[in-house]
Protein backbone atom coordinates (compact mmCIF):
# COMPACT_ATOMS: atom_id res chain seq x y z
CA UNK A 1 0.00 0.00 0.00
CA UNK A 2 1.44 3.77 -1.14
CA UNK A 3 2.44 6.15 2.06
CA UNK A 4 -1.20 8.06 0.42
CA UNK A 5 -3.35 5.20 0.12
CA UNK A 6 -2.52 4.70 3.84
CA UNK A 7 -3.80 8.18 4.84
CA UNK A 8 -8.00 7.25 4.51
CA UNK A 9 -7.43 4.14 7.23
CA UNK A 10 -4.87 6.68 8.97
CA UNK A 11 -7.52 9.04 9.39
CA UNK A 12 -10.12 6.80 10.65
CA UNK A 13 -7.94 5.58 13.42
CA UNK A 14 -7.75 8.52 14.55
CA UNK A 15 -10.46 9.61 14.34
CA UNK A 16 -12.14 6.83 16.40
CA UNK A 17 -9.54 7.21 19.56
CA UNK A 18 -10.37 11.09 19.14
CA UNK A 19 -14.05 10.06 19.50
CA UNK A 20 -13.09 8.26 22.32
CA UNK A 21 -11.28 10.28 24.41
CA UNK A 22 -14.05 13.22 23.64
CA UNK A 23 -16.53 11.36 24.55
CA UNK A 24 -15.46 9.70 27.78
CA UNK A 25 -15.45 12.14 31.35
CA UNK A 26 -12.31 14.03 32.01
CA UNK A 27 -10.89 13.48 35.41
CA UNK A 28 -10.34 15.84 38.29
CA UNK A 29 -7.13 17.84 37.70
CA UNK A 30 -4.44 15.74 39.42
CA UNK A 31 -2.84 17.52 42.89
CA UNK A 32 0.48 16.00 42.40
CA UNK A 33 2.78 14.48 39.81
CA UNK A 34 2.27 10.84 40.93
CA UNK A 35 -1.52 11.79 40.88
CA UNK A 36 -0.96 12.78 37.35
CA UNK A 37 1.10 9.75 36.03
CA UNK A 38 -1.79 7.76 37.16
CA UNK A 39 -4.63 10.15 35.62
CA UNK A 40 -2.96 9.91 32.61
CA UNK A 41 -1.89 6.83 32.66
CA UNK A 42 -5.88 5.40 32.65
CA UNK A 43 -6.51 7.19 30.49
CA UNK A 44 -3.08 7.24 27.65
CA UNK A 45 -2.78 3.36 28.24
CA UNK A 46 -6.83 2.16 26.86
CA UNK A 47 -6.56 4.99 23.79
CA UNK A 48 -2.94 3.43 22.78
CA UNK A 49 -4.13 0.01 22.81
CA UNK A 50 -7.04 1.12 20.99
CA UNK A 51 -5.08 2.88 18.24
CA UNK A 52 -2.47 0.14 18.46
CA UNK A 53 -5.10 -2.80 17.34
CA UNK A 54 -6.24 -0.13 14.44
CA UNK A 55 -2.41 0.61 13.10
CA UNK A 56 -1.01 -3.02 13.23
CA UNK A 57 -4.38 -4.47 11.23
CA UNK A 58 -3.39 -1.43 8.62
CA UNK A 59 0.43 -2.27 9.05
CA UNK A 60 1.03 -5.89 10.11
CA UNK A 61 4.82 -5.75 12.45
CA UNK A 62 5.73 -1.95 12.44
CA UNK A 63 7.00 -1.31 15.65
CA UNK A 64 5.46 1.92 17.94
CA UNK A 65 8.65 4.00 18.93
CA UNK A 66 8.68 5.11 22.47
CA UNK A 67 10.75 7.53 24.53
CA UNK A 68 12.14 10.03 21.54
CA UNK A 69 12.52 12.34 24.24
CA UNK A 70 15.33 10.56 25.67
CA UNK A 71 16.34 8.30 22.68
CA UNK A 72 17.12 9.00 18.87
CA UNK A 73 14.54 7.25 16.61
CA UNK A 74 16.59 4.38 14.65
CA UNK A 75 16.03 3.56 11.53
CA UNK A 76 13.66 0.71 9.75
CA UNK A 77 9.64 1.84 10.08
CA UNK A 78 8.14 3.04 12.82
CA UNK A 79 4.66 4.48 14.02
CA UNK A 80 5.42 7.83 15.67
CA UNK A 81 2.03 8.25 18.06
CA UNK A 82 0.55 10.30 20.55
CA UNK A 83 -2.97 9.70 21.48
CA UNK A 84 -3.64 13.10 23.35
CA UNK A 85 -0.61 15.64 21.99
CA UNK A 86 -1.84 18.25 24.03
CA UNK A 87 -2.19 16.01 27.18
CA UNK A 88 -2.37 18.34 29.68
CA UNK A 89 -5.08 20.71 28.30
CA UNK A 90 -7.04 17.48 27.70
CA UNK A 91 -6.86 16.46 31.11
CA UNK A 92 -7.65 19.77 32.56
CA UNK A 93 -11.03 20.40 29.72
CA UNK A 94 -9.14 22.18 27.47
CA UNK A 95 -9.76 21.78 23.92
CA UNK A 96 -6.20 21.94 22.76
CA UNK A 97 -5.59 18.48 22.15
CA UNK A 98 -5.43 16.44 19.24
CA UNK A 99 -4.55 12.59 18.18
CA UNK A 100 -1.02 12.44 16.63
CA UNK A 101 0.07 9.65 14.09
CA UNK A 102 3.26 9.61 11.64
CA UNK A 103 4.62 6.50 9.60
CA UNK A 104 8.31 6.92 9.83
CA UNK A 105 11.00 5.27 6.90
CA UNK A 106 14.38 5.39 8.08
CA UNK A 107 14.25 8.67 10.35
CA UNK A 108 11.51 10.26 7.33
CA UNK A 109 8.26 10.86 8.27
CA UNK A 110 6.03 9.50 5.11
CA UNK A 111 2.36 9.61 6.02
CA UNK A 112 0.78 11.94 8.47
CA UNK A 113 -2.47 12.44 10.07
CA UNK A 114 -3.47 14.87 12.93
CA UNK A 115 -7.44 14.98 13.88
CA UNK A 116 -9.10 17.50 16.22
CA UNK A 117 -12.22 16.09 17.68
CA UNK A 118 -12.93 19.38 19.33
CA UNK A 119 -12.75 21.43 16.01
CA UNK A 120 -13.93 18.32 13.94
CA UNK A 121 -11.19 18.47 11.57
CA UNK A 122 -8.53 16.36 10.49
CA UNK A 123 -4.84 17.84 8.61
CA UNK A 124 -3.35 14.76 6.16
CA UNK A 125 0.14 14.39 4.08
CA UNK A 126 1.70 12.13 2.05
CA UNK A 127 5.75 12.82 1.10
CA UNK A 128 5.09 14.28 -2.40
CA UNK A 129 1.18 14.40 -2.65
CA UNK A 130 0.84 17.50 -0.31
CA UNK A 131 -0.78 18.48 2.67
CA UNK A 132 -4.36 18.96 3.29
CA UNK A 133 -6.98 19.59 6.03
CA UNK A 134 -10.47 17.63 5.44
CA UNK A 135 -9.62 16.79 1.92
CA UNK A 136 -8.41 20.56 0.75
CA UNK A 137 -5.25 21.70 -0.08
CA UNK A 138 -3.31 24.09 2.00
CA UNK A 139 -0.75 26.08 2.30
CA UNK A 140 1.11 28.62 4.11
CA UNK A 141 1.16 32.49 5.01
CA UNK A 142 1.45 35.19 2.39
CA UNK A 143 2.02 37.60 4.62
CA UNK A 144 5.35 40.12 3.96
CA UNK A 145 6.46 42.15 7.00
CA UNK A 146 6.49 40.42 10.69
CA UNK A 147 4.75 43.05 11.96
CA UNK A 148 1.48 41.66 11.32
CA UNK A 149 2.08 38.00 11.95
CA UNK A 150 0.93 35.70 14.70
CA UNK A 151 3.58 33.47 15.71
CA UNK A 152 3.41 30.49 18.02
CA UNK A 153 6.15 28.66 19.92
CA UNK A 154 5.97 25.78 22.56
CA UNK A 155 7.97 23.86 24.16
CA UNK A 156 8.76 20.04 24.63
CA UNK A 157 7.74 17.90 27.05
CA UNK A 158 10.05 17.19 30.37
CA UNK A 159 12.03 20.73 29.46
CA UNK A 160 13.88 19.98 32.60
CA UNK A 161 15.67 17.42 30.74
CA UNK A 162 16.70 19.89 28.33
CA UNK A 163 18.08 23.00 30.61
CA UNK A 164 19.72 24.87 27.23
CA UNK A 165 16.43 24.76 25.50
CA UNK A 166 14.29 26.76 28.21
CA UNK A 167 17.05 29.18 28.14
CA UNK A 168 17.22 29.36 24.10
CA UNK A 169 13.33 29.23 24.17
CA UNK A 170 13.34 32.82 26.79
CA UNK A 171 16.16 34.51 24.71
CA UNK A 172 14.32 34.06 21.46
CA UNK A 173 10.79 35.29 22.77
CA UNK A 174 12.70 38.32 24.15
CA UNK A 175 13.73 38.68 20.11
CA UNK A 176 11.26 38.11 18.52
CA UNK A 177 8.61 39.63 20.84
CA UNK A 178 9.21 43.49 19.86
CA UNK A 179 9.48 42.22 15.97
CA UNK A 180 5.83 40.08 15.47
CA UNK A 181 2.38 41.11 16.00
CA UNK A 182 1.98 38.28 18.16
CA UNK A 183 3.25 35.55 19.91
CA UNK A 184 1.33 32.92 21.54
CA UNK A 185 0.86 29.33 22.39
CA UNK A 186 -1.92 27.56 21.26
CA UNK A 187 -0.34 23.94 22.15
CA UNK A 188 -0.56 21.20 20.79
CA UNK A 189 2.93 21.44 19.28
CA UNK A 190 2.08 19.43 16.15
CA UNK A 191 -1.38 21.14 15.78
CA UNK A 192 0.23 24.58 15.82
CA UNK A 193 2.58 23.29 13.44
CA UNK A 194 -0.21 21.93 10.82
CA UNK A 195 -1.83 25.32 11.69
CA UNK A 196 1.35 27.11 9.93
CA UNK A 197 1.12 24.79 7.56
CA UNK A 198 -2.39 26.06 6.47
CA UNK A 199 -1.47 29.91 6.88
CA UNK A 200 -4.01 30.42 10.37
CA UNK A 201 -0.53 31.12 12.17
CA UNK A 202 2.37 32.29 10.34
CA UNK A 203 5.05 30.93 11.41
CA UNK A 204 6.20 28.33 14.45
CA UNK A 205 9.68 27.81 16.13
CA UNK A 206 10.30 25.71 19.32
CA UNK A 207 13.98 24.98 21.15
CA UNK A 208 14.41 20.99 22.01
CA UNK A 209 14.60 17.98 20.95
CA UNK A 210 11.13 16.36 20.69
CA UNK A 211 10.34 14.27 17.38
CA UNK A 212 7.13 12.44 19.09
CA UNK A 213 5.59 15.97 17.94
CA UNK A 214 7.59 17.34 15.38
CA UNK A 215 7.75 14.57 13.05
CA UNK A 216 4.32 14.36 11.12
CA UNK A 217 3.75 17.76 11.81
CA UNK A 218 6.92 18.97 9.79
CA UNK A 219 5.65 16.66 6.95
CA UNK A 220 2.89 18.85 6.83
CA UNK A 221 4.41 21.76 6.80
CA UNK A 222 6.90 20.59 3.95
CA UNK A 223 4.05 19.12 1.72
CA UNK A 224 2.37 22.37 2.09
CA UNK A 225 5.21 24.25 1.04
CA UNK A 226 6.46 25.72 4.20
CA UNK A 227 10.52 26.18 4.89
CA UNK A 228 11.22 23.64 7.74
CA UNK A 229 14.34 24.24 9.09
CA UNK A 230 16.47 24.34 12.40
CA UNK A 231 16.92 27.51 14.49
CA UNK A 232 20.27 28.10 12.50
CA UNK A 233 19.25 27.64 9.15
CA UNK A 234 19.71 23.75 8.79
CA UNK A 235 17.65 21.22 7.35
CA UNK A 236 15.39 20.09 10.42
CA UNK A 237 15.67 16.31 10.47
CA UNK A 238 14.52 13.42 13.37
CA UNK A 239 17.30 14.07 16.24
CA UNK A 240 17.56 18.28 15.45
CA UNK A 241 17.62 20.67 19.00
CA UNK A 242 14.72 23.23 17.81
CA UNK A 243 12.67 23.50 14.83
CA UNK A 244 11.42 26.28 12.68
CA UNK A 245 8.33 26.85 10.20
CA UNK A 246 7.68 29.73 8.22
CA UNK A 247 6.33 30.86 4.70
CA UNK A 248 9.68 32.28 1.94
CA UNK A 249 8.28 35.84 2.74
CA UNK A 250 8.67 35.70 6.36
CA UNK A 251 11.76 32.86 6.80
CA UNK A 252 14.69 35.10 7.18
CA UNK A 253 12.89 37.96 9.03
CA UNK A 254 12.39 35.21 11.80
CA UNK A 255 15.53 33.09 11.05
CA UNK A 256 17.62 36.44 12.08
CA UNK A 257 16.58 37.36 15.54
CA UNK A 258 16.58 33.38 16.32
CA UNK A 259 20.22 32.95 15.29
CA UNK A 260 22.62 31.88 18.22
CA UNK A 261 20.10 31.73 20.84
CA UNK A 262 21.09 27.78 21.52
Amino acid sequence: MSNAALLPPMVQAARTVGSWLAERDRPRPARTMAGFRDVFDAVDAPAAALLRERLDTLRPGVPWADGLYSRPLPDGEWWVVDVMDGAVQYLQGLPHWCVSLTLVQDREPVAAVLHSPVLEETYTAARGHGAHRGGAPISPSAKQDLAVTLLATSQPPFTAAQPWAAAAAGHSLSALLPLAGAIRNFGPTSWQIADTASGRIDAFWQYGRDDENLLGAALIAREAGALVTDASGAAWEAGSDSFLAAPRALYQQILAPLAGHR
